[in-house]
This record gives structure tokens, C-alpha cells and sequence, in this order.
């Protein structure tokens, strides 16, 4: 069995059709929008390094962090499989702690969205207002309230392939803004029930995100950050009504 359990060991497996290099290409536009040329960058909530690995070969200074020890296990050990000495430090965005001032912060693909109360939603604006430099980006996304009200709602998707398959229940809650949803996922072993059939091992995961509005996200960004671009997160151009990403392009005040 893999020292790997339950979505660490899925993510990079349901995340698959992402396509990064889109995304890295987007940040990398904003950077040389606003003229950034820091040195230090602080990835929020940066699962197994996809982001970071990329950003990392284009020649930036980023750390990564993420509450899950075991995505930063995996982040790790694609660091080394690469050669790349990448510094992952397992912290939860909601108390954002570095000994130095950054240039920019990232968050990417979700971060934001698990964060489901005002309060820790400000702790984590603090936060990366603090550990900024003068001027410094914050740059983020989230998965927009029109993708959790009518993409995700309460539907259910399942999708199965040779080395694995899943289930995934959503359950959008239209009063609290709250999606819950249940992911089931079957992964192929490396144990044998003969030569020809491998045998499965079965993950189970609940996550909780919110539907955060923009201006929810204006409000708590407030008197910290200037906001400098609010665009569709998966183009980088023009928000849309039926947008599924936003990103948010911000610059400490």
C-alpha cells in the first residue's frame, strides 16, 4: 500500500485534465502587468506543487505551503525527482507565519474556497498583508458562486478508467453558500488477486468549500489590498456571468 492515503494520493490523478501551464502563463501576464520583479514568493494551499514546480523552472524563488502533510509529501518528492531544492512548509493558510517579507502570494485552484467563515477569511487577508512587502501581489482564485450553484449543486459525477475510478456526491446548501461534497475513489494497487486482476484500494473524502461572492472578497480585502484586476480565472481575460474561476489580481496598501 502507498505511504500516500485518500485525496493526497488522488489529487494529482483527478486533477489530471488541468491544464497549469495555462495557469502559469496567466500569473506570469499579471506579474508583468503590474512590473513585478521580487525575488520571494509564498504559494498558499499548494497541494502536491504543480503550480510551484512550474514556477520554480521559469526561474522564480517560490515556497510552498499547505495544511496536508501528505500533499507536501508528494510536493517533495517531485521537488527531488526534478533536482530542484524547493522549500514546502506544512501551515495552515489561516495563520499565515514567515520569518521574512515576501514579493507575492499565491493561492491557486481552490485555496480561498475552504476557507468558509469571515473570520478566517480576514485572518488569511491579514495575514498575507503581513508577511508582504510594500506593494507586493497577492494573487488568487476561486471557483466562482455560479460553478458551485449550477455546475456542482447538487450533482453527482463518476468517471472510471483502468487504474482507477470515482464517485463524487455534491450537496450545495443555498442558505449558507455551502457546497459539501463526498468524493469516493477507487486506486489500483499493486497487489494481485491473480496475474491478469489487481486488486483496489478504496478512499473516501468529505470536503466543505464556500461560494464566496466578489464582493464578499472586496469587502474583507478592504483597507489591505488594492484590488487591481478581478478577471475569468481559467483565460485571464474578461469575467464572465457564467465564469467557473476568478481570479483576483491585488497589490498591499
Amino acid at each position: 500500500m502507498s505511504i500516500y492515503s485518500g485525496f493526497a494520493r488522488a489529487y494529482d490523478f483527478l486533477m489530471k485534465d488541468v491544464d497549469y501551464d495555462k495557469w502559469v502563463q496567466i500569473i506570469e501576464t499579471y506579474f508583468k502587468k503590474y512590473n513585478y520583479n521580487g525575488k520571494v514568493i509564498f504559494e498558499l494551499a499548494c497541494g502536491t506543487g504543480n503550480i510551484t514546480e512550474r514556477l520554480f523552472k521559469k526561474g522564480y524563488n517560490i515556497i510552498g505551503t499547505d495544511i496536508s502533510e501528505e500533499m507536501l509529501m508528494i510536493a517533495q518528492e517531485k521537488s527531488y525527482e526534478n533536482h530542484h531544492m524547493i522549500n514546502f512548509i506544512n501551515q495552515d493558510m489561516r495563520d499565515i507565519n514567515y520569518r521574512k517579507k515576501v514579493d507575492a502570494i499565491l493561492s491557486i485552484c481552490d485555496g480561498i474556497n475552504y476557507i468558509t467563515s469571515s473570520d478566517d477569511l480576514k485572518s488569511v487577508i491579514n495575514g498575507a498583508h503581513r508577511i508582504l512587502n510594500e506593494n507586493g501581489l497577492f494573487i488568487f482564485d476561486i471557483s466562482s458562486e455560479f460553478k458551485l450553484k449550477n455546475i456542482l449543486s447538487n450533482n453527482t459525477f463518476a468517471e472510471v478508467f483502468d487504474d482507477a475510478s470515482y464517485i463524487w456526491e455534491n450537496f450545495f446548501d443555498e442558505e449558507t453558500n455551502i457546497l459539501e461534497f463526498d468524493l469516493t475513489i477507487f486506486l489500483k494497487s499493486d497487489d494481485k488477486i491473480n496475474d491478469e486482476d489487481f486488486l483496489y484500494e478504496k478512499y473516501t473524502e468529505n470536503h466543505i468549500q464556500k461560494a464566496h461572492s466578489i464582493k464578499e472578497i472586496k469587502t474583507v480585502l478592504n483597507d489591505k489590498f488594492e484590488i487591481l484586476d478581478i478577471v475569468d480565472g481559467d483565460t485571464g481575460y474578461k469575467l464572465m456571468n457564467d465564469s467557473q474561476r476568478i481570479l483576483f489580481v491585488c497589490k498591499k496598501i
